[in-house]
């Protein structure tokens, strides 16, 4: 495929997705963003955004005309809270989605199909431990992932290597593990740890309130892939041979509770950790990157610190901006109940 191919990203919106359409209009693509909404966060840079809602077919067949290559991140999706509260929803939209967005590619003659999965395909039994053997591809089966998050990842997973062999389109399949940086949710109840983690020691920096909420004893394991590694990954398996699902993300562990401490140090700011209940996912996951250093002689370069930094110092903007937003507001407020 030339780099001046017409490409179509689905969750253009998102936070992946705003970044990898950046990423592939610096490549040289013509890019259409497609998605509910557009970027929270920034302009959108695609050559053409479309709204349009991908669980109805016929959006489906608009959003895939006339392009090469799908890049599909659309998804229902979020944080641990979000997800462990919203089974049935997010089964039920992202199984619409990909069904559709790979039924209308196929039709209008997509050659090259990239789909987005998640390390939630894993079996929770491989990760009941905090120091967790790092997850191999090939332990995707037997089957049994934590929730309908997983459960549905795995089948359009399926689905995508069905389409391969019996149409001729060359799916690819990444398994992202933990993506986090700047420009994504970081509010609201759909953000991931890193961004909440981030928003509570800034509101704790700029407060002077110390203590933090961590869910659970805060000893569960992690690992995490800044944005613009993931980004230069999946471009780099879209333009490899290989098929089978495989796994996007650092293979470096930490826990929850020293996450919060490299932010803190971030920061600048001391921080107490009040830990409460509240849903926590795995006790331990960690990808293992042995196959992805194979097939694409490469893996993820940015550190953790690097990549907190950056996404630090853009939430800590973001809260101040908000408590510079609700000071107007609050003194209004004041002066109408004297």
């Amino acid at each position: 495929m030339t780099e001046h191919a017409r490409v179509l990203v689905t969750g253009a919106g998102g936070f992946i997705g705003s970044h990898l359409v950046t990423f592939l209009k610096n490549k040289g693509f013509w890019v259409r963003g497609v998605d509910l909404k557009y970027p929270g966060f920034s302009e959108p840079d695609a050559d053409e955004f479309q709204i349009l809602d991908l669980r109805r077919w016929e959006n489906c067949l608009e959003a895939t005309r006339d392009v090469s290559e799908v890049y599909a991140l659309a998804a229902d999706m979020g944080g641990m809270g979000f997800i462990s509260a919203h089974h049935a929803q997010i089964l039920y939209n992202n199984s619409l989605i990909n069904l559709h967005t790979l039924e209308a590619a196929r039709e209008n003659g997509v050659k090259r199909y990239l789909y987005t999965s998640s390390a939630c395909i894993y079996p929770e039994h491989l990760q009941e431990d905090a120091n967790v053997t790092p997850l191999k591809e090939e332990d995707a089966y037997p089957a049994y992932p934590q929730d309908a998050y997983g459960w549905e990842k795995l089948i359009s997973e399926r689905l995508c290597l069905h389409y391969r062999d019996d149409y001729g389109i060359e799916t690819r399949t990444v398994r992202f593990h933990n993506i986090f940086g700047e420009r994504g949710t970081w509010e609201g109840g759909r953000e991931k740890a890193p961004a909440a983690m981030c928003r509570k020691i800034a509101v704790a920096k700029l407060t002077g309130e110390a203590q933090i909420d961590i869910w659970g004893d805060g000893e569960q394991t992690r690992s995490f892939c800044y944005i613009d590694d993931c980004v230069d990954g999946i471009y780099r398996l879209m333009r490899s041979d290989f098929h089978e699902p495989l796994n996007l993300g650092q293979d470096r562990m930490v826990t929850i509770n020293q996450l919060a401490d490299i932010i803190a140090d971030i920061g600048a700011v001391k921080i107490s950790k009040n830990h409460i209940e509240g849903p926590q996912g795995v006790r331990g996951r960690n990808s293992n990157n042995d196959k992805l250093r194979e097939v694409l002689g490469w893996e993820p370069q940015i550190s953790l610190e690097d990549g907190l930094k950056a996404t630090y110092d853009w939430i800590e903007d973001q809260v101040r901006g908000s408590f510079q937003k609700a000071e107007p507001k609050a003194a209004a407020s004041r002066s109408q109940t004297k």
